[in-house]
């Protein structure tokens, strides 16, 4: 079983987390759309997540929609005493499974009020706002208005803290001015590296910035320097690309996802993976050698 202590840890709200958690949208089915294929499996990787000492989840209740709130809850409820559940809100379902935004103060308040329904749980430890101005990344525009009501729904005591998610520093900053703001989830990786100074601005703030697609997403990232490292150490592409952002920052948390036991394992196991300083040098210079 992986040692999670090598990650590291970093407060995220006031609770402290292992730098390796885990993200629970592959759980759902394709698209993050629909029941998963093999429900006893998607049970039985949460459970094996929190036995191997993973004590924060990313979840949202517009994976399914609803399904992996209620996977979660399922799987693991009552909930460990030290685990923190993260969800986001903004967004709904189309009946094709399209991403359609939501960020109206009744779809707000109802996805709030959903997230707690299938979570079983009283009040949600940390939400996070996606902005929505563009579905496949940041894009600017005002924030205020939907962050407004989140923080309303704080103020109610359904909610303990508040993240963004899919944001620009314009916004962050935005953000910062209406509510406190814990952590920051975008899209980062070794070629994608847009967010490069946000990071090390946020790890001064000692804001968490928890990171999502390791290794591109659904446009996977293909490097002959990442796999050639990856031969050297014996590890995965993937461990490799988990060691180096457990390296890159301070403030940098990971979810990574999967419906397989044996590759949460192997994510885990990235947790004990040390890396050279030639390995780092290598690495930090795929972002020069990959398009995104």
């Amino acid at each position: 079983m992986a040692n999670l202590g090598l990650s590291g840890s970093f407060t995220l709200g006031d609770r402290q987390v292992h730098r390796l958690g885990y993200g629970a949208m592959q759980l759902a089915g394709p698209g993050v759309f629909g029941p998963p294929r093999d429900r006893a499996a998607a049970l039985a990787v949460l459970r094996e997540a929190v036995a191997s000492g993973v004590n924060h989840i990313d979840t949202s209740d517009f994976y399914g929609p609803h399904i992996t709130n209620q996977l979660i809850r399922e799987a693991l409820a009552p909930y460990p005493a030290d685990l923190v559940i993260v969800t986001k809100i903004s967004a709904r379902r189309g009946a094709d499974g399209s991403w359609i935004p939501a960020l109206s103060p009744e779809e707000l308040t109802r996805a709030v009020h959903d997230n707690l329904r299938n979570l079983g749980l009283d009040v949600l430890e940390l939400v996070n706002l996606r902005s929505m101005f563009d579905v496949h990344g940041p894009a600017e525009g005002s924030i205020e208005a939907p962050l407004t009501v989140l923080a309303g729904l704080q103020a109610q005591g359904l909610v303990r803290h508040i993240g963004l998610s899919n944001v620009t520093p314009a916004q962050i900053a935005e953000g910062r001015r209406i509510c406190e703001i814990v952590c920051v989830q975008n899209h980062y990786n070794l070629a994608h590296r847009a967010d490069d100074a946000l990071i090390d601005d946020l790890a001064r703030e000692t804001i968490a910035y928890v990171q999502f697609f390791p290794l591109g997403g659904f446009s996977p990232l293909q490097s002959s320097i990442l796999s050639d490292v990856a031969t050297r150490l014996g590890a995965t592409p993937m461990q490799v690309a988990l060691a180096w952002l457990l390296h890159r920052a301070p403030n940098i948390l990971l979810i990574p996802g999967t419906s397989s036991i044996a590759h949460l394992r192997e994510n885990l196991a990235a947790a004990e993976l040390t890396l050279a300083d030639d390995a780092i040098r290598a690495l930090d210079a795929v972002a020069g050698t990959v398009s995104t």
